[in-house]
């Protein structure tokens, strides 16, 4: 049996763990992430893989970056959310711990823990997740390997056009699914509606406080599921969107398997219901033929560490 470790970076946490090559995580420690800084930032990456050698034996190092990685998967040219900007992170963790190291998107990483151990692990050709939480990410494998594009930054789901001159995203755009389908598309849906029809939106509102701008995710889903009209509503739009965008998926690629993540996922029926319905629908015509089945993601906050712990086995 051989262990490596993953370990997930993102804006606020830095997480990591021992993983062996079924999957299982062994033991795992979490710290916080000094985001704004890019020395300590690293140094704590650096305390994390240390901290986790010490206690096993381990081959090498995957790490999971909420960022834009390079072609040689050595390199952070871009992380939104960190300080990172062209940070050459596989040579410097390498040098410091004497193991081999990988860098890899965390959307990646997560598609990759998916396709292997989770959700996705009876599938041996392809797949393709969609992560939906605050915005939308996700990861293409296809003949067994992940699709990472000439440059290494493939698999962009999120920005894909989905409402020509729709709403305004952060990449620039105009339209991207990221804005329909995700978290944050959600709660801006919810808002609107109890704006507009706070008779039917009693329970949300009641939640924050009887101010629609108050709405945030976590009550959207609280009064879905206690039967608030407006709030089931908000969901069943997002379903609808995101069905439409893992039909396109179907039929540009044809997966195996298509896998559904993020933290709106625990909403479990009230999102996957109407998501499968679009999806459904918007594939009618290929009624006679196979299509992949849409499955929620498995491994929930471990895909992360998972993903890329055997990712790192690879190298």
């Amino acid at each position: 049996m051989t262990l490596t470790i993953g370990v997930d970076v993102g804006g606020t946490k830095v997480a990591g763990g021992v993983v062996d090559d079924a999957g299982k995580v062994l033991v795992q420690v979490r710290r916080d992430t000094p985001a704004d800084d890019v020395g300590k930032t690293r140094d704590v990456i650096i305390e994390v893989v240390t901290e986790l050698a010490a206690g096993h034996t381990v081959d090498a190092v995957g790490i999971g970056a909420a960022g834009w990685i390079d072609a040689g998967r050595s390199t952070v040219l871009f992380a939104p959310n960190l300080a990172w900007r062209d940070e050459p992170l596989r040579d410097y963790v390498s040098a410091a711990v004497g193991k081999p190291v990988i860098v890899e998107n965390d959307g990646n990483v997560a598609a990759w823990a998916e396709f292997r151990h989770g959700a996705a692990r009876e599938a041996d050709d392809s797949m393709v997740m969609f992560t939906i939480g605050t915005g939308v990410g996700g990861g293409i494998v296809l003949g067994g390997e992940l699709v990472r594009g000439a440059n290494g930054i493939a698999a962009e789901l999120g920005h894909m056009l989905t409402v020509p001159d729709g709403h305004q995203c952060g990449c620039g755009r105009l339209g991207c699914i990221e804005q329909y389908a995700s978290g944050s598309a959600l709660v801006r849906f919810a808002r609107a509606a109890a704006r507009q029809e706070p008779h039917r939106a009693t329970a949300l509102l009641e939640l924050a406080g009887g101010e629609a701008d108050a709405v945030t995710g976590p009550m959207v889903t609280a009064a879905a599921q206690g039967g608030d009209p407006v709030s089931a509503e908000a969901f069943a739009q997002v379903g609808r969107w995101l069905g439409t965008s893992l039909a396109d998926m179907a039929q540009i690629l044809d997966p195996q398997v298509l896998v559904v993540g993020g933290g709106v996922v625990e909403a479990g029926d009230l999102l996957m219901g109407p998501t499968r319905r679009s999806y459904r629908d918007a594939l009618a015509q290929r009624s006679r033929l196979p299509v992949a089945e849409i499955r929620p993601a498995e491994l929930g906050n471990s895909a992360g560490v998972i993903g890329a712990a055997d990712l790192a086995r690879r190298i």
